[in-house]
């Protein structure tokens, strides 16, 4: 239970602070669980990370469900799960039943802050995942061709083609394999026997069955709910390319339901709080189950994290023990350096093209940065002052 309980309130924290979108969110992730605690090294963390850009669903939130899995089983994942997505999920409902109060102006200065902090984490995750997975001149180059791609040509048809270009590079070529550790923690007996099957099984069933169910005579109240349910199930499994991506999918699923004013609104609202950009399902729940608007939004937020964290459950054992294999280790090493380029093109378009706006701005970027890298004050104190620099900003 303290291990437990540890997990929770370490994602509850990050929960609170984790502005940025995914790509911060790794870099949140790599400076608590892997630089300050220990809970994984480098290589496993990079592994987990390649396992959630390849399954759809939300990508940070299955990297913090697949830590949480590996340092205290399934009541460990859906601790992080729920310590992870609980500060968003309140914001977002209270946004999503009383709008007018995202409208005060420090509001504005203190996210803004934020986002400024986002870039910071996220220039430091990019820089220390270059020196783990860039270290030759073969990955050097798979992160430089990202970089360029993904910024020239910004799709997530684009970084779905890089990614598996990549996977078949490293597969085939196994460039400088010897040079890189392939050693990975095994996971418990417990994860890697009991919940392979179970879960694929339920996935499916779900994805298939719950839509037959839902026009089957049910009383009403129950008939909406199996609906509600199903349309975010749906969403959150075909969703690949993080948050950004599930916005056009839930439009097309939930289709005239709500107007396009009701999901931009949501859109911005779950950019404008921390944590995992796919509560805006939150939102979209409270609004399409007006009669229980608490209900409609839980329903919808475990609808659509629910498959992502069911296909990390059954290939995250089976990812490790691959990762041991030559061939396969070529494969996922030549991912990790995609997957730094992806970073470093997230880092210039959205994170810093949004948070930098001024000469101020990057001077606080800057000084940040060296603090956070070099001084290595504890990310509390960044939040303070970013905040504060925020609120700052107002009087200018």
């Amino acid at each position: 239970m303290k291990k437990l309980f540890e997990v929770f309130w370490r994602f509850l924290f990050l929960g609170c602070i984790s502005f940025g979108g995914p790509a911060a969110h790794i870099g949140y992730f790599q400076k608590t669980f892997v630089d300050k605690l220990k809970w994984l090294d480098q290589t496993s963390y990079a592994n987990l990370i390649s396992l959630s850009q390849f399954l759809p669903g939300p990508g940070s939130s299955q990297l913090g469900f697949a830590i949480g899995l590996r340092q205290a089983g399934l009541p460990g994942g859906i601790a992080a799960f729920i310590g992870f997505t609980l500060p968003s999920f309140i914001l977002i409902y209270l946004l999503a039943t009383n709008i007018s109060g995202a409208e005060q102006p420090w509001v504005f200065h203190v996210i803004s802050g934020l986002k400024l902090l986002a870039v910071v984490v996220v220039a430091d995750a990019c820089l220390t995942m270059y020196k783990s997975f860039c270290n030759n001149y073969t990955h050097r180059l798979i992160a430089v061709i990202t970089v360029i791609a993904l910024i020239t040509l910004p799709s997530l048809t684009m970084q779905i083609f890089i990614l598996t270009i990549a996977a078949s590079f490293g597969f085939f070529v196994n460039p400088s394999l010897k040079s890189v550790t392939t050693e990975v923690t095994q996971p418990s007996a417990l994860t890697s026997r009991q919940f392979k099957i179970l879960p694929l099984m339920l996935f499916l069933i779900t994805l298939f069955a719950l839509p037959l169910a839902t026009v089957v005579g049910a009383p009403i109240n129950t008939a909406d709910i199996m609906v509600l349910f199903n349309q975010f199930f749906q969403a959150g499994s075909m969703v690949f390319g993080g948050g950004h991506v599930v916005l056009p999918l839930l439009q097309q699923t939930i289709g005239e339901a709500l107007s396009n004013d009701v999901f931009l609104t949501g859109y911005a609202a779950a950019q404008a709080v921390p944590g995992p950009m796919f509560t805006l399902a939150t939102f979209l729940g409270a609004e399409l189950f007006p009669q229980a608007p608490l209900i409609g939004a839980t329903v919808a937020t475990l609808a659509i994290f629910l498959p992502g964290f069911l296909l990390v459950l059954t290939f995250e054992s089976t990812w490790q023990s691959l990762a041991t294999k030559p061939k396969v280790a070529g494969a996922i090493m030549a991912v990790n350096a995609a997957v730094v380029g992806l970073l470093f093109s997230a880092l210039y378009h959205p994170i810093f093209t949004s948070a930098v706006s001024s000469l101020f701005d990057l001077f606080s970027v800057l000084i940040g940065f060296y603090l956070l890298r070099i001084v290595k004050l504890p990310i509390i104190v960044l939040v303070v002052t970013f905040v504060g620099v925020g609120l700052l900003t107002q009087f200018y």
